[in-house]
C-alpha cells in the first residue's frame, strides 16, 4: 500500500477532488503544517498503516526559470535548508528520494506528453514562506533546489527511521516571491490536479 500525505487540508481536499480515494493499494492522509507536525503524524501513520512507499504530496514555490507554474517536482533529493549549526561547518541534513520511484517516473514520463512539465531534482525543506526574490535565489545558490516547500524533511525523517521508501513530489503554484499567497490559491487545484496525474502512475 501507498500512504499519500499532505500537509494541507486544501492539498487533500484537491487531490481527492482528482479521484483519488483510499484503497487497498493507496491511503490518504493529512500531514499537517510544518516538519515537526508532518514528521509526527508520518510516524504515527506508518506504525498503523506499514506502507511500502510514503509520498510528502503538496504545493511548492519555484526556485528556478525554468520551472513554471502548474508544473510538478519530483525530490531526488531533499534538503533541510533551515538547520543551520553555528558551532561547526556541516552539510544541511539530505535525505535521497526513494530511487525506485524516481527511476519509475522518469521512465514514465519520458515517453508521455502532457500540458504540464515534470521536473526531477531538489526540494528545499524548511518552515519558512519564501515570498522574496533575492531570498529565493540565496536559497536557490545555497541548496541548487528546483523548488521549495515546507515539510518534506520531517516525513523522510520519519520515513527513514523505519526504514521505509519516501518520495516528495509537488506541484508548483507560484515564483516564491511578492505574489506567491495570491498565487497559491489561485493555482493550488490546477497544480494538485497534475499531481494527481503523476500518482496514478504509482498505483
Amino acid at each position: 500500500m501507498i500512504l499519500i500525505i499532505t500537509p494541507l487540508p486544501l492539498e487533500l481536499e484537491a487531490l481527492r477532488a482528482q479521484g483519488l480515494r483510499d484503497n487497498a493499494q493507496l491511503r490518504l492522509a493529512l500531514g499537517g503544517h510544518g516538519k515537526v507536525h508532518f514528521a509526527l503524524r508520518t510516524q504515527a501513520l506508518i506504525l498503523e498503516h506499514k506502507p511500502k512507499l510514503v509520498v510528502c504530496a503538496g504545493a511548492c514555490g519555484s526556485l528556478s526559470p525554468d520551472v513554471r507554474n502548474m508544473d510538478v517536482v519530483v525530490a531526488e533529493r531533499t534538503i533541510e535548508h533551515d538547520f543551520k549549526l553555528r558551532f561547526i561547518q556541516k552539510p544541511e541534513p539530505t535525505f535521497d528520494g526513494d530511487g525506485a520511484t524516481v527511476a519509475r517516473l522518469k521512465k514514465e514520463f519520458a515517453i508521455r506528453a502532457g500540458d504540464f512539465a515534470i521536473h526531477f531534482g531538489v526540494v528545499a525543506s524548511g518552515d519558512e514562506d519564501i515570498i522574496d526574490l533575492e531570498r529565493a535565489r540565496e536559497l536557490r545558490q545555497q541548496t541548487q533546489a528546483l523548488a521549495v516547500a515546507w515539510e518534506g524533511a520531517g516525513g523522510a525523517r520519519a520515513a527513514t527511521l523505519n526504514g521505509t521508501p519516501f518520495v516528495e513530489i509537488r506541484g508548483v503554484t507560484d515564483s516564491a516571491d511578492a505574489h506567491a499567497v495570491t498565487s497559491f490559491k489561485e493555482n493550488l487545484s490546477h497544480a494538485m490536479k497534475n499531481v494527481a496525474t503523476v500518482l496514478r502512475t504509482l498505483v
